[in-house]
């Protein structure tokens, strides 16, 4: 058997967590005065499960957490844009497994950052207006998706900088598209959301061929055959107003609206029925529902400004939550 590299070792160990964990505050750090409007871990990579990254105005910034709640920063980044607002970052990686960030934001460019060399490794134009979320393909790290004010989505290659996919057009979102996800197992599936109020998932599974060329193209990436995916496989109107975040949870969905209603439910596939696309709606939340439960609730008498985004670690034991007045806040699990 051929030896894995490093950084793609397995991690060992259980997602189950033996009981409640209680969490405290470890650190407050304040980052400058602008939102900061994303936080993310490194999942990506095991060698650096404990790194992440912020983005806010015109900077991104790599943090390593470290024992007694200690937040070390390693690298910064400053767009020449002093008018760029990034929205969004995710971690990703090159064939050679070297780690990536990409950020994306309000003018509509996607920085890729080459940490191990601590340099922008490219940048790729493509966008008619702002990128409100990225989303890196956990099975092929090197797999990016975008999701634009533009009305779209597109599937890039940050090995390679070739826009692979366009999701839009007779059938795409006929508004902002604020969120987007790619299925965990399933390879060809993604989720996307917006302000049309709906999620759509498409399958890639018909384009797959240009997805694989991507990776052994050797002329310029603006002359890659980028297809058009106009057609989703299943819309749902599962909310009444703006859907602004959706995640799978294996095969079923977690969308949330901006109506502070959260709902998990289950897409049936048409060739599972007849008709019209139809779901299951298997929980609702919201701020007056009876379903909707908190086990614990992180909180600290400083913490007065509206947190833009939170992560949680892989194995859960530390918290962090990004900030409209700069900040980052740490919570790290206790013993109880």
């Amino acid at each position: 058997m051929a030896k894995i590299p490093v950084g793609c070792e397995p991690v060992v160990g259980s997602l189950n967590t033996p009981k409640k964990k209680d969490y405290r505050v470890t650190n407050r750090l304040q980052e400058g005065k602008r939102p900061l409007y994303a936080v993310v871990f490194n999942f990506i990579d095991s060698r650096f499960y404990n790194v992440f990254a912020t983005v806010g105005g015109n900077r991104v910034t790599i943090y390593r957490c470290l024992e007694g709640g200690t937040i070390a920063v390693l690298q910064s980044y400053v767009d020449d844009d002093k008018e760029e607002s990034f929205y969004t970052v995710s971690w990703a990686c090159d064939v050679d497994r070297a780690p990536l960030l990409v950020a994306g934001g309000s003018n509509g460019v996607i920085r890729v950052i080459d940490v191990a060399h601590e340099k922008i490794h490219k940048s790729y134009v493509g966008h008619g207006d702002s990128i409100n979320e990225i989303k890196t393909q956990s099975l092929k790290p090197s797999l990016i998706l975008s999701a634009s004010k533009d009305e779209s989505v597109r599937l890039w290659n940050v090995h390679t900088g070739i826009c692979i996919l366009v999701f839009a057009g007779a059938g795409g979102h006929r508004n902002e598209v604020l969120s987007v996800d790619f299925h965990p197992s399933d390879i060809y599936r993604i989720a996307s959301c917006g302000m049309d109020n709906t999620i759509k998932i498409w399958s890639m599974k018909e384009f797959w061929t240009y997805v694989e060329k991507s990776f052994t193209w050797t002329d310029l990436p603006s002359k890659f055959p980028t297809k058009y995916v106009q057609f989703p496989i299943f819309i749902a109107s599962v909310h009444t107003n703006y859907v602004d975040c959706t995640r799978w949870l294996g095969d079923f969905v977690l969308s949330k609206s901006v109506d502070n209603e959260i709902i998990l439910w289950e897409p049936i596939m048409k060739e599972q029925s007849s008709g019209e696309d139809e779901f299951i709606v298997l929980v609702i939340g919201s701020s007056s529902s009876s379903t909707f439960s908190f086990s614990i609730r992180l909180s600290h008498l400083q913490s007065k400004s509206p947190i833009r985004q939170t992560a949680m670690s892989f194995d859960g034991s530390t918290i962090l939550a990004c900030c409209e007045d700069g900040t980052i806040w740490r919570w790290d699990a206790v013993s109880s």
